[in-house]
Order: structure tokens, then sequence, then C-alpha cells
């Protein structure tokens, strides 16, 4: 059952998220002079533009055009030469270089945990756990190493492969002190396989390492292994809450999945709110991006797999991913469009096949509809802005969408 959950979760792409470049606003005091008062002078970047964009003083076209035209005069003022600085990342982007980072990133850990289990018979539990432990510490040096060198990216891919190696840490030690709970799993691979409330403990060990490495190193990336180990925590919570003991209960297991994604929405929802408030540039990172996508997973496809022989309840299905398409456009949040779009896509193919399946003239309005919702797209893309602030006004300042000029 857990191939199959997972199967989906591949099925969906990962968006990128992209931060405003971030300037420190200065002020210089007036001096103390009798009869005059000298201008206060300060600096006005990006940062100050979109906030005066949030909160409705400018509008984004005002605040692309101000930018611009500041852009140009500094170009055209010599500037005199400044010490090389580096600037801060901006987020993760579809670059080249990036796309290799990833790519490295996944075929080590790929290469470890296949190492890790071709290892087992030949170092045992306790051999095993040492050399985790060794590769652990390794990447959270090598880690330290490349963030003091400003690159956070492959910072962060190195800290999330010492995040993943915990669990087997646990399973390792667990074997080794004769703890394992008898029955389950034989193998550390099921891990990522196999549904089983035996693996509560590397989970819960593994979140509450991950939220120490997180505050330690600050990189979002991070909050990834966090996101899949929720997942995996629903499943397996639903596994040990079974009253049939080892038998399945897969409607039991949709639900609690479908609480757990609405408790990671709403922590990616506060995490979403302190980040964009916090005044450190570090905090004011995008760390509710995994939280989202899993979260969103995981109430989706609970609230999917929900069968209802009711029509009132196929609309009221369809009512809630038509909010979740609007929730998404409030708080600059695709992941919500895009699974709300696909629920409503699938309430319409329910009406067009089982519904209306032999009406001549439903084929015709669904035509329109689907020209219809064309349009609407054409028109939302023109004033996508304006519709974004509208939402957002009725939203606290700290789920406002971020904006990039």
């Amino acid at each position: 059952m857990r191939q199959l959950w997972r199967v989906l979760a591949m099925i969906y792409g990962r968006t990128v998220c992209a931060f405003a470049t971030k300037f420190i606003m200065s002020e210089s005091p007036p001096s103390a002079v009798p009869e005059k008062t000298m201008p206060v002078v300060a600096q006005v970047g990006q940062r100050e533009l979109l906030l005066a964009v949030q909160d409705g003083v400018i509008t984004r076209q005002q605040a692309q055009a101000l930018w611009a035209r500041w852009a140009s005069l500094a170009s055209a003022v010599p500037q005199a030469p400044q010490p090389a600085t580096v600037a801060p990342a901006s987020g993760p982007r579809f670059s080249f270089t990036n796309t290799l980072y990833y790519f490295g990133g996944m075929v080590a850990i790929g290469a470890m945990s296949l190492f890790m289990r071709l290892s087992w018979d030949a170092f045992g539990a306790w051999g095993l756990m040492l050399l985790s432990a060794a590769y652990l510490l390794a990447c959270l040096k090598v880690a330290d190493h490349l963030k003091s060198r400003h690159l956070p990216i492959p910072a962060g891919i190195l800290a999330t492969l010492a995040v993943v190696l915990v669990p087997l840490l646990v399973w390792c030690f667990q074997h080794g002190m004769g703890w394992w709970p008898p029955g389950g799993p034989v193998s550390y691979s099921a891990y990522h396989t196999q549904i089983n409330w035996r693996w509560l403990t590397l989970e819960f060990v593994t979140l509450a390492a991950g939220v120490v490495m997180l505050w330690r190193y600050r990189l979002p990336f991070m909050v990834m292994p966090i996101a899949i180990t929720l997942w995996y925590l629903s499943m397996d919570v639903a596994h040990g809450l079974m009253v049939q003991g080892e038998h399945w209960d897969f409607y039991f297991m949709r639900d609690v999945t479908l609480v757990f994604g609405i408790a990671t929405v709403a922590i990616a929802l506060w995490v979403d709110a302190r980040s964009r408030q916090a005044h450190e540039a570090e905090w004011r990172q995008d760390y509710a991006f995994w939280l989202y996508i899993f979260g969103t997973l995981m109430f989706w496809g609970g609230l999917s797999w929900r069968d209802s022989d009711s029509e009132l309840g196929k609309a009221v299905y369809c009512l809630i991913n038509l909010v979740l398409v609007f929730a998404g456009a409030a708080i600059g949040r695709r992941v919500f469009t895009v699974f709300g779009g696909l629920g409503v896509a699938s309430y319409l193919g329910y009406l067009s096949y089982r519904v209306f399946g032999d009406s001549l003239g439903f084929a015709f309005v669904l035509t329109l509809l689907g020209l219809g919702v064309v349009a609407l797209g054409i028109w939302w893309q023109r004033h996508e802005d304006d519709i974004n602030a509208y939402f957002a006004a009725w939203l606290p300042a700290g789920l406002r969408p971020r904006q990039d000029l």
C-alpha cells in the first residue's frame, strides 16, 4: 500500500520557489546643526518596494517602474570600485549548476543506501551503526565547510543526507540491543516500501534530529526529509491503531492520512507566517515549501480517495477543490492551485462520463465550459497582480504572498 501512495507522490513535480533580494534599510541620523536640519537619507531597495506593494501603497507595476528607473540612473553614474561581496542566495533555480547539485546528491543518497543494505551481513548491526555515524559526521563536516564558503544549496544537500542517515542509525541500534519488536520487516530497505507501526521509533527520532539540525544549519532543503517522515508517520500511526492487527483497513488509513494532511498544512502556514515576518535573513527563507507539498498531498489524497454515492458529496468535493485554487492564489502557493485544479477537472470528468454521458447537449456545454476556462485563464493572467492583491488584503501580513520584482 505504501508503494501506491508513494507512486502518487512521484507523479506531481516539485515547484520552484524564488525569493526577493534582501536589502537592509539604513537611516543616517540628522546632525545637530543649530539653524539647519540635514536631510535624512534612507537606502531603499527591493525589499522596501515589496513591503509597499503588500501594504497597498503602490502597485507592483509602479514598483517595477521605479526599480527600473533607479537601476538605469545608477548605471549611468560612474561608481567607485567596491570590495567584492557575496550576494545572498535567492533560492533554488533550474540552472545547470543546481541540477548538478541535486543530481549528485540523489546519486550519493542512492549509493549510500545500497552500500548500507549490502553491508549488513558483513558488518552486523553495531558495525553498520558505527559506519553510518561516520558517514553522518562527515556529511555535517562537509556541510559546515560548504556553508562557510557561501554555497547553501550543496550544503543543504549534505545536511539532508545526514538527516536521512538517522533512521538507519536507530534501526541498527535497536537491532544491536535486541529491542526491535518481533515480527514485521527484517530489512531496512522495507522502511521506504512497507507500512508498519514498528517504524514509529525511527520516525520520531528522525523528526527530532531533523528539527535540531534545521535549527543548527538553517537551510530550507533540510525540511524535505522532515516532511517525508511526517507522511510516513501518518501511515504507520494508522497501521498501529488498526484494531484488525496485521490486516489492512484502507478506509481508516485514508482518514488518518487526511487528518495528518490538515495538521501538516496548518504547521506549514504557521512556519510560513513566522519566516515571512522574521527579521534575520536566514530565517526569512522558505522553510514551508516541502511542508506545503506533502501536507497538501496527504490532504488531497485522503480527500480524493473518499468515494461518496451522493451527488451532493461529489459537489462538495468540487467546492473544496475550488477553495484550494483560490487559497493558492491568496497566499501565493501554487501547490494548492495545482491540486485544486486536478480535483475540479476530475469532477468535471465524472459529470461528462457518468452523469451526462448520454446527453448530446452536455458535450456542447462542456466545450463551451472548456473555452470559458481558457478565457478565464487569459483574463486571470492579465489581472493576476490585482487578483492576488485583492485576496491578500483579506489575509494577515504574515501570510501574504511573496513578491518577486
